[in-house]
């Protein structure tokens, strides 16, 4: 009943489980759940893997973790430890919510992009030629208001990811002005260097707060050298998701020494 709560939109609970049980005294199988307060229910059959799971979830509830981790002399580790236990968590939680304001053809691919990669999407655009659910079926919720009043209206949590590519500068802020403050997950506006930091600083000179502009990401998404909506989709979307996972956007491209170029 806990999990099933967590996944319609309780509080989100970390479920640990065994996997290999390693040289230690352990069940493969044996399941606990920990509350964001350090509340622990069942156990996974010791008591310092059960402290050790506990201290490792603080971490895992904001990245919200889906992993396997290894239990070795040093503790727990992400990396393959041949023989140790090993141990999978998970952040069980509602579907996180990908709010796209503007829907022009970047917010189109976007709410493609956001449902494949299993988001819940919503889509709001103040022009009914855009806002129209026959147009972007992929979407969850399509929403046709004013987007100060929608913004105000829509819930939004820290699993919330708002992105704001509507079609201009002067819809952007009117937008991140609703959103700002209401402690999305991510907040990121499109745009060039130049326009944003208009929109920024037009947003400062108002009094609002240094610390919450700081935190809008802008201009939007990784450098890939994105050009087509579709690609500009891409990028903003892997941002989000080394947001949402704790990633540091490296490329990933490995050689061993014996195997590089002299």
């Amino acid at each position: 009943m806990r999990l099933l709560r967590a996944a319609e939109g309780g509080a989100p609970v970390v479920l640990a489980a065994v996997l290999e049980a390693g040289p230690l005294p352990l069940e493969p199988g044996t399941r606990m759940l920990i509350e964001q307060s350090g509340e622990r229910v069942g156990s996974l059959g010791s008591v310092m893997l059960d402290d050790l799971m506990a201290a490792y979830a603080r971490d895992a509830f904001p990245r919200h973790a889906a992993e396997t981790v290894y239990v070795g002399e040093n503790g727990i580790s992400p990396r393959t430890i041949v023989g140790a236990a090993s141990i999978y968590i998970e952040v069980v939680e509602a579907k996180p919510v990908f709010f796209v304001i503007g829907g022009g053809h970047i917010g189109r691919s976007l709410a493609k992009l956001a449902d494949f990669l299993d988001f819940h999407v919503a889509v709001l655009d103040d022009r009914e030629e855009f806002a129209d659910p026959a147009r972007i079926p992929e979407a969850d919720e399509v929403i046709c208001d004013d987007y100060e009043a929608a913004i105000d209206r829509y819930p939004i949590t820290s699993n919330t990811y708002i992105v704001m590519v509507t079609r201009g500068h002067k819809q952007d802020e009117v937008a991140l002005r609703r959103a700002l403050g209401r402690g999305a997950g991510y907040l990121g506006m499109i745009g060039s260097k130049r326009r944003t930091a208009t929109v920024l600083q037009h947003l400062r000179d108002e009094g609002y707060d240094a610390a919450e502009l700081a935190l809008v990401r802008t201009p939007i998404g990784l450098d890939i050298g994105a050009e087509t909506p579709e690609e500009i989709a891409i990028s903003i979307m892997a941002e989000v998701i080394m947001f949402r996972r704790g990633g540091r956007a490296k490329p990933m491209y490995h050689r061993p020494a014996n195997l590089r170029a002299d």
